[in-house]
Order: structure tokens, then C-alpha cells, then sequence
């Protein structure tokens, strides 16, 4: 009986050394433009394209193709072979933070090229279907706390955020050729949950607002693309302290900077504020890739 216990024990341990070395994963490596992150490899790459100011395109693990903020054709920071929508390849959606011009631009003929819809705040796409400039499947409102899977269940997750900003959309009229301002509904943040539980925080244009603190503990991205110019949105000590003190990522990518004059913040500003932050800050240039 003794000899069965202990064989019956004995086995007990083997199988638990068995599982648990089977449920162990690979150590964290950070990002690089030719090797992904450790949290990702299971699914795939996940590649983010920064192509100037808030313009995002985002490669999902599965294939999928989202650009955020296209503001590409007159932006001046974008590089020339980019002025080309075609050369932005497959898209399959497009999401826009909020109206102003240097977000919106360049969203219609985007998504009349690629038959593609636009998600954003549901006032701004709700006049850009009353004023023509989209059609109703081609403008689909979206609203803060509101999740949309649009490539089905299973797939890529996307939540509208809070923003701390304001959202008006300029549209030149043809019959006046004079410039109208209507109605371009409350901007937002991105919370892009990828098809392998990679989170992307894109968090448009905003100031600081407490509620960051709750936005990072209830979603956890693991990284943040964050704007850091000043003037219009966080300089980069308000930036710091939303990335450091409520959001807490492992990545982040500055935005929103160097454009014009009044976004002075730099990304040496950024970093230096951030001072020991256990954050791994990727400054990019516009173009450039990195892939988790």
C-alpha cells in the first residue's frame, strides 16, 4: 500500500511539473521594425505606420488594413510617396477621432476609393451623409462607450473613448464656394483591441482629464499613440503624467507634434518628463514602422 502512495504521489508531481512547463511563455522583448513583441507573436505581427500627425495605418494580426486620422494629401509632415492614396495599398476601414480638417481630410475619398466605411463620432458622420459628402453605408455613426467588432465576432474589437477636445466640421460649400461649419459631434479615443488581445490606445487629439487613470486600468493598452504638441492638445508634461501616473502602457508613440508652429512639444520632452517610467518610448518618424 506505502509503495502505491508513493507512486501514485510521484506521478501527481510529474504531471504538475509537465503542465506547468507547458503554460509558460516566452520572456517580453521590445518592439522592433523587424521583430515582434513577444505578447504578439501567437497571432501574428502587429504593424503601426506613423504617417504624420495623428494618420495611423495599423496591419492586424490577421491581415486586416485600419487607417485613423488620414490627414495625408496636404499634410505636410507626411512623406511624399503617402500624398498618394493609392500607395497606402488595401484598406479595409478607417476610423476618424474627430472633424477637425487635419484628422478628417482625406477620410471621404478614402473610403469612395476602397468602398470602405468611416467610423467616427456620430454627429460628424451624420453631417457628412445630410451634406452628401458620404453615403449612409459609407458614414457610420459611432458614439463614447460604444464597441463595434466590424469584421465579425472574434475579430478586431474597437471602443470609442473620451477626448478632451472639440470637433467641427468645415465644409466647403459648391453652390457658395464659401466655407460652412456644421456639426461635427463629440471627438474620441480609440481603443483597437487586435485579433491576439494586443491593445492600441490612439487617443486622437486631447488634454489631460482624470478619467485616463479609469481608461487604463479598465482597458490596459499596451500601447498608446499620444498626442504631444501643446496648444490644442497635452504638451508633453501633461503627456508624461497621462502615460506614467493613468495609462501605465508598455509602448508609446508620441504624435501630434512638429506640424506647425504652436505644437512645440517634442518627443526629447516627452521622454525626459517621463524620467524613469517603466514605458518604452518609440519615436518615429512619419513613415516609419514598427512591428509588435
Amino acid at each position: 500500500m506505502l509503495k502505491k502512495k508513493n507512486f501514485l504521489n510521484l506521478l501527481g508531481a510529474m504531471s504538475a511539473a509537465i503542465l506547468v512547463a507547458g503554460c509558460s511563455g516566452p520572456q517580453e522583448q521590445a518592439p522592433s521594425a523587424a521583430s515582434p513583441s513577444a505578447a504578439t507573436t501567437q497571432g501574428g505581427k502587429t504593424q503601426v505606420q506613423w504617417l504624420g500627425q495623428a494618420a495611423t495605418k495599423i496591419t492586424t494580426p490577421g491581415g486586416k488594413v485600419i487607417v485613423i486620422d488620414p490627414w495625408l494629401t496636404s499634410n505636410p509632415k507626411t512623406p511624399q510617396q503617402y500624398k498618394d492614396l493609392a500607395a497606402l495599398g488595401k484598406v479595409d476601414l478607417i476610423l476618424v477621432t474627430h472633424a477637425h480638417f487635419d484628422h478628417y481630410a482625406d477620410a471621404p475619398a478614402l473610403a469612395k476609393m476602397h468602398n470602405v466605411p468611416v467610423y467616427g463620432p456620430a454627429g460628424m458622420n451624420q453631417s457628412m451623409i445630410t451634406l452628401g459628402i458620404l453615403p449612409p453605408a459609407l458614414s457610420q455613426r459611432f458614439g463614447k462607450g460604444g464597441t463595434i467588432m466590424p469584421f465579425g465576432p472574434g475579430g478586431v474589437r474597437i471602443t470609442a473613448t473620451r477626448a478632451e477636445h472639440s470637433s467641427e466640421l468645415v465644409w466647403r460649400n459648391p453652390s457658395t464656394d464659401k466655407d460652412e461649419t456644421h456639426v461635427g459631434g463629440e471627438p474620441v479615443g480609440f481603443i483597437i483591441e487586435l485579433e491576439n488581445g494586443f491593445k492600441i490606445y490612439h487617443m486622437g487629439d486631447t488634454g489631460l482629464f482624470g478619467d485616463m487613470k479609469f481608461i487604463g486600468e479598465y482597458y490596459k493598452p499596451d500601447l498608446v499613440m499620444i498626442p504631444i504638441g501643446g496648444h490644442f492638445v497635452m504638451d508633453p508634461k501633461d503627456a508624461a503624467v497621462a502615460t506614467r501616473d493613468f495609462l501605465k502602457p508598455k509602448f508609446a508613440i508620441p504624435i501630434h507634434y512638429g506640424t506647425n508652429r504652436t505644437l512645440k512639444g517634442t518627443p526629447q520632452e516627452y521622454t525626459t518628463a517621463l524620467g524613469n517610467a517603466p514605458v518604452k518610448v518609440l519615436s518615429m518618424q512619419p513613415g516609419d514602422s514598427m512591428a509588435f
